[in-house]
């Protein structure tokens, strides 16, 4: 189930306004317990409390955006896997259909160049990683950014949300005010992803990035495609204020994310990598997350989250 029913969605109000409701009323409205919007009240076992919003859609969103990181990683496996046996089958294969290894940045920017320039509909851009751009980083995305809109081609980026806090991205978004490119904010990116008018990709295959693949297989690039679309209606405008709210129990959504890779067993410079922030302001939310929970040590921490229930959503 995705959805409330009519009489679920009125009782949840009433709930989330009154702080809980007699248990009896939920037995009007399964969908309510059914998404689990409302818990046992400890203090009365005849009333039932609200679980909040922020909570419940993260409950929702978690492991669907889980399967999309699984399934960016398997198409990258893919991508490698097959790789090898291009060579072999150049003479019958169509440049059309092709996977190409481009090594060094010079080559990377010049595949770049060449789709942009032939983009006429629309690009779609995963940019992971919200620290600031050099300036001339800044000024080579605008002078490949602004031939297109000239062109009337739509564009349609996906940050994280702390890209919200860079002033260099706000910057640059500050010069496409013509409603033909659109910004959007997710919890958790992956790796970087370009992909211009469905009929060619572009995906690191290196951390460092000198490595990429340039991916013309329309099955391929309409995968990818399906997979942004997935991430872009699941993501915030950028124009829509701040995702992050901290929660009744004290912890900022941020903190429930990190939470959450924490306990998976990722370190520190991994999950400021995957959340788009450095690693000085990730260990600071790590900090108050454990003062949160009362934690003493990065070992109780790990067993804090696991008891305080704040990951039940991933259960």
């Amino acid at each position: 189930m995705t959805a409330l029913c009519p009489e679920g969605s009125r009782l949840y109000a009433d709930a989330l306004r009154a702080g809980r409701i007699p248990r009896t009323e939920a037995e009007t409205a399964p969908c309510l317990m059914e998404l689990a919007l409302l818990h046992p009240d400890p203090d009365d076992a005849s009333r039932l409390r609200p679980v909040p919003p922020s909570v419940a859609l993260a409950q929702r969103l978690n492991p669907i955006e889980r399967e999309i990181t699984e399934q960016r990683r398997l198409s990258i496996t893919l991508a490698e896997a097959f790789e090898p046996f291009m060579d072999i089958s150049t003479q019958e294969t169509s440049p059309t259909h092709s996977i190409t290894v481009l090594e060094g940045l010079d080559r990377i920017n010049s595949a770049l160049d060449l789709a942009t320039a032939q983009c006429h509909s629309e690009m779609l851009t995963v940019q992971p990683s919200a620290h600031r751009r050099p300036e001339n980083r800044l000024l080579e995305a605008l002078e490949r950014d602004r031939p297109l809109i000239d062109r009337g081609v739509r564009i349609r980026t996906l940050y994280q949300h702390t890209a919200r806090f860079s002033p260099d991205r706000l910057a640059y978004g500050d010069h496409f005010t013509d409603g033909k490119v659109e910004y959007r904010t997710i919890d958790e990116l992956v790796e970087r992803l370009i992909i211009c008018d469905d009929t060619v990709a572009f995906i690191p295959i290196r951390e460092d990035r000198q490595v990429a693949l340039e991916l013309r297989h329309p099955g391929l690039v309409r995968y990818l495609v399906k997979v942004f679309e997935f991430m872009w209606n699941r993501a915030v405008p950028l124009t829509a204020g701040a995702p992050y709210e901290t929660a009744p129990d004290g912890i900022t959504e941020i903190q429930h994310s990190i939470a959450k890779l924490l306990v998976e067993g990722h370190v520190d410079e991994a999950i400021a990598r995957r959340l788009g922030m450095n690693v000085r302001t990730c260990r600071a939310h790590i900090a108050k997350l454990a003062s949160a929970l009362g934690s003493g040590s990065r070992a109780q921490l790990g067993f804090l989250i696991a008891q305080s229930g704040i990951l039940q959503q991933d259960r």
